[in-house]
């Protein structure tokens, strides 16, 4: 069962960020404010989640929450900083897009910084420990889910519709042989050897 509330009486926004691992697209991050006490029976991290369950929980987190922010970092901003200080921006510009800001945010991993006066605490695994957390995972996979099923329409060799960008021997396969797409991460390993 995941917590839910860290503080147990501030507003609390959980963030965490889907596609660091891809080849292809942008890192996606969400943070979401959820009701106090908030439970529901599918949530957990997302990766521990079927396709199905997402989307259902997807629906059901922005009809539930009190607020949504997603962010994201481009294909260029992870080449030029790293994928690391991408998924940090995407967290920060995910939390600026909440509707108003929350008292403190709980963010999945080790790593944060914020540019706001926002307080924050770094939580390892945190996705499957705390439900805003696992609702930000959710609505951040699924966010980016669908922009890779648009971008597949595109460029339909890569099997972006069901591998989202990451690392697959099909992906891989594809890029030998069409080569690379502008949606395709110059600084990461792009050829299976």
């Amino acid at each position: 069962m995941l917590i839910s509330s860290y503080s147990g009486f501030l507003i609390e926004a959980g963030v965490d960020e889907a596609g660091r691992g891809c080849l292809a697209g942008p890192v996606v991050a969400a943070a979401v404010i959820l009701p106090h006490n908030y439970t529901h029976p599918l949530l957990k991290d997302s990766k521990q989640l079927t396709y199905r369950q997402r989307e259902k929980l997807q629906m059901e987190i922005e009809r539930d929450a009190f607020s949504i922010g997603i962010g994201m970092a481009s294909v260029e901003e992870i080449d030029q900083m790293n994928v690391l200080q991408a998924s940090l921006l995407a967290m920060r510009r995910a939390v600026e897009n909440l509707l108003y800001p929350p008292d403190l945010l709980l963010v999945d991993g080790k790593f944060f910084y914020n540019d706001s006066s926002i307080p924050y605490h770094c939580i390892v695994k945190g996705d499957g420990l705390y439900s805003s957390i696992a609702a930000a995972s959710v609505i951040a996979k699924t966010h980016r889910d669908s922009l890779m099923q648009e971008y597949a329409l595109t460029y339909p060799h890569y099997g972006w519709e069901h591998n989202a960008g990451y690392p697959t021997k099909e992906h891989y396969r594809a890029i030998a042989q069409y080569g690379i797409t502008p949606l395709h991460r110059r600084s990461f390993r792009l050829y299976d050897n």
